[in-house]
């Protein structure tokens, strides 16, 4: 069984992301930071993680990001891409990524099913949790897009 360290498993969830990005619209991500920009999210994709070692997957990003991602992800040209079709896109991309992240993490301690997604949206999201609990957080970026990856647990 391979055991990951804290920044292990963060890195595990990044690389999952740039890929998954990739392959569903074509734009690159590189991860900028291993801590949150501080920024006005407006949408934030949650999956949780249930398991022996059970926690939650976010993914956020401003909605006029989302607009140009799911813009690529769907073929929908972004002036016409609705809200209902930006929050679809985020639980898409959120999905995918625990779901990917899983398989991955199969042969390791970090076992989990994933809860159906579904999405908070709101003007100045901020993602507050109880002392001690251990957040691993990376920030990634391209030409046209960025979003700010955290799991909890």
């Amino acid at each position: 069984m391979n055991i990951f360290s804290v920044d292990e498993l963060g890195d595990v969830f990044a690389d999952v992301l740039v890929e998954v990005v990739a392959t569903i619209s074509g734009f690159s991500l590189n991860v900028l930071s291993s801590e949150p920009e501080t920024s006005s999210d407006e949408l934030v994709g949650i999956v949780s993680l249930n398991g022996l070692k059970s926690g939650m997957l976010l993914i956020s990003s401003e909605e006029a990001k989302m607009r140009t991602l799911c813009s690529f992800m769907t073929g929908i040209p972004k002036n016409t891409v609705t809200k209902d079709d930006i929050d679809d896109a985020m639980c898409e991309l959120v999905n995918i990524v625990a779901g990917n992240a899983k398989l991955r993490l199969g042969g390791s301690g970090y076992l989990f099913t994933c809860s159906t997604p579904f999405v908070v949206s709101g003007a100045n999201l901020s993602v507050i949790t109880k002392k001690r609990t251990c957040i691993v957080s990376r920030f990634l970026g391209g030409s046209e897009i960025s979003v700010t990856l955290r799991i909890i647990y």
